[in-house]
């Protein structure tokens, strides 16, 4: 039985049509009725779950599949390598250093789980200076956005006494000397109206050892409230980069300073036509990966003395596979490629020729690549749907790749497989889809099977391991993962297709996916899961919404559900460019509304079985979108199949997570799964 929740009139006029809004007293996280509403759904939810009698075996499964040690990719600073490293359960990793990556004995920089006893503290941002002697640190706590930044002494082992506060999304740009840094944020929050708290964005100079108060502000624009900045060192030191940002538009500008001449900055390019990254620079020539004249990204030289677009040189020209990253290490083009949606590694001369590829084979993601622009080597960490992180040490003196941090022994590779498949979406455009699962799995319609998918900002879904999703698969389930229309596996046109009066293209794309798994006996709808989170939340609320009849359960998570009022939460100013602003635009109104999942929930409808999960100090997408969506389901729901809400307590987004939090919820998610798919 769902819970009833109380409705209060609230009418608004957007562009001649009226709109009710009956659940907009549940915006208020703060209020004491809220919280005590939170406290029923949440009781309803684990009471439902409980009536699993497998839960403490999911949950136990769970920790025995968590429990290997995990390692980010090392850095070499000065005469140590850094890095994280989780033993196995911890709630967040360490960072640690070496002279010795085969020692055991491993210095402790930072342990956030010391920094509070939630376990909820998280290192957000790391900066060293060039003689490696400091390090500027964010911290993060319950999952904000949020951070502030510190610095750590590495000889001495102590915090000096700098605190920076008021950061979010935020880089630090150390000078050479190690004196200070450029750092952005936004002002105090207390000095602005809630609504205005991700606006204003300013640079300021942090000189080591005196308080915020009098750092100096180097860069602002007031005219544009709406963008955003970050500092970047050239190569030589000599030049600050400013590259300047709104929400997350798929374009950028730069703007550079000459620290020796002195002077106010350049503007060198870019006004909205595209986005450009800097990767280094010898002396003036700076490089570049752009998508302007080029929509699969190619590396661009420029001279600051005559930077116009027809003096750029093309060093490594577009091609057919998306230019995913791009660093100078070695003094070679380190080039990552997005051929159909996993990664590729390959490296280039500085003149743009082709000098090798690395062998990293079958459908693996890049996790991180480290290396300075005069290192003789460098580290690359690499995953896929069947095994964990693995880290490799690359020597370009001998052409040769090493494994530092080895894939975890405990999981079986050889008895499942990954494969890609391509099937046709509404409009015929083809569509991949990556499929794992144990080898021999029987296609006699059967298959219990958990399809995900994003759609979203850019965001390439590449092959990635998952402890919970290892379980799954162990226990019988296939693991779907569709590339769906506005993500950037295959580049700016791909993107676009999925934004605006196009969203509805992602939508066909994932109801298409799961037709096909249907129609060719991987499965049947009553044990077909859909899965997403955030933008992959709004996705799966939306098809919930217009094909309720092909799901068997849906696991909707951190979800932005209300299209009509987002932009007026925290950062949801930002998504504008892929979304559309329906109270600033009748036109973005229009084809907003057809899908908003809140404004498209109809009554007596039988929807599926279905988990909706957020967070209380969620600042990213605010918990609003999820209750006011579970209220509306849950009022307007036929028959008896469960509608519940999760909200967990003192976390957010899923940044900084911890352990312990994450694996209580993958016990609930799995747990409502096994139980509402009729699985044991």
């Amino acid at each position: 039985m769902s819970i009833l929740t109380k409705r209060k009139e609230v009418i608004e006029n957007y562009h001649g049509t009226e709109i009710k809004d009956p659940y907009r007293w549940l915006e208020h996280p703060e209020d004491p009725e809220v919280q005590q509403w939170v406290d029923e759904q949440n009781s309803h939810t684990q009471n439902f779950i409980a009536t699993f009698s497998e839960r403490e075996h999911v949950k136990a499964k769970l920790m025995e599949t968590w429990n290997f040690p995990k390692y980010s990719v090392p850095q070499k600073e000065g005469d140590y390598f850094y890095f994280h490293k989780n033993d196995g359960l911890q709630n967040q990793s360490v960072f640690y250093r070496t002279t010795d990556l085969n020692a055991d004995d491993l210095e402790v920089i930072l342990d956030p789980n010391t920094m509070n006893d939630e376990g909820t503290a998280a290192i957000t941002n790391l900066a060293f200076t060039k003689d490696g002697k400091r390090l500027a640190y964010g911290i993060s706590l319950n999952g904000s956005d949020w951070q502030d930044i510190k610095v750590r002494n590495l000889e001495t082992g102590e915090d000096e006494g700098d605190l920076i506060q008021f950061c979010k999304f935020s880089s630090i740009a150390w000078n050479k000397e190690g004196t200070g840094f450029y750092y952005n944020r936004f002002p105090d929050p207390s000095t602005v109206p809630a609504d205005e708290q991700s606006f204003y964005n300013k640079v300021y100079w942090h000189e080591l050892g005196k308080p915020q108060d009098d750092d100096i502000l180097i860069y602002e624009d007031p005219d544009n409230k709406e963008f955003s900045f970050n500092p970047i060192f050239s190569d030589d030191y000599r030049y600050l980069l400013l590259n300047i940002w709104k929400g997350t538009e798929n374009k950028s500008r730069i703007y550079y300073k000459d620290l020796e001449a002195g002077g106010e900055f350049v503007h060198l390019f870019g006004k909205g036509d595209g986005e450009y990254s800097f990767i280094g620079n010898e002396d003036r020539t700076f490089y570049f990966v752009t998508n302007v004249d080029a929509p699969k990204e190619k590396i661009i030289a420029v001279d600051l003395d005559n930077p116009s677009k027809e003096h750029w040189v093309d060093i490594i020209p577009e091609r057919e596979d998306v230019l995913s990253f791009g660093k100078i290490v070695n003094n070679q083009f380190v080039v990552s490629y997005l051929h159909n949606a996993h990664d590729e590694l390959k490296i280039y001369d500085m003149n743009g020729k082709h000098v090798t590829d690395l062998p990293l084979q079958g459908y693996i993601s890049l996790t991180g690549l480290t290396g300075k622009k005069e290192d003789e080597t460098m580290f690359i960490g690499y995953t896929s749907y069947l095994a964990p992180n693995s880290i490799a040490r690359y020597s370009f003196e001998k052409s040769e790749l090493t494994e530092v941090f080895q894939q975890n022994s405990k999981f079986d590779t050889e008895g499942f497989e990954t494969t890609q498949i391509f099937y046709p979406s509404k409009d015929g455009t083809k569509i991949p889809m990556f499929l794992t699962h144990k080898k021999g799995l029987v296609l006699n319609g059967e298959n219990p099977v958990v399809l995900y998918g994003y759609g979203g900002f850019n965001v390439s879904l590449t092959p990635s391991f998952s402890p919970a999703l290892r379980m799954w698969m162990e226990e019988g389930g296939v693991y779907a993962v569709a590339n769906l229309r506005g993500g950037g596996e295959f580049g700016e046109e791909w993107y676009k297709a999925g934004t605006l009066e196009r969203k509805q293209n992602v939508f066909d794309d994932f109801i298409a996916a799961a037709e096909w798994l249907i129609a060719n006996n991987y499965t049947n709808s009553g044990k077909l899961a859909i899965m997403g989170g955030s933008n992959g939340g709004l996705l799966v609320a939306t098809c919930i919404t217009q094909r309720p009849d092909l799901y068997g359960a849906a696991i909707c998570q951190v979800p932005v559900t209300d299209m009509l009022r987002y932009h007026k939460f925290t950062v949801g100013r930002y998504w504008v460019t892929d979304y559309g602003n329906a109270e600033a635009n009748a036109e973005d109104f229009e084809f907003m509304i057809k899908y908003s999942p809140l404004h498209n929930v109809k009554e007596g409808v039988e929807y599926p079985p279905t988990l909706i999960t957020t967070a209380d100090t969620d600042d990213r997408v605010v918990p609003a979108h999820a209750m006011k969506f579970a209220a509306t389901m849950q009022e307007a729901h036929k028959g008896d199949n469960p509608i519940l809400l999760r909200v967990e307590k003192n976390a957010g987004h899923g940044l900084g997570k911890p352990t312990v939090k994450i694996i209580d919820e993958l016990t609930d998610v799995y747990s409502f799964l096994f139980k509402t798919l009729g699985l044991n």
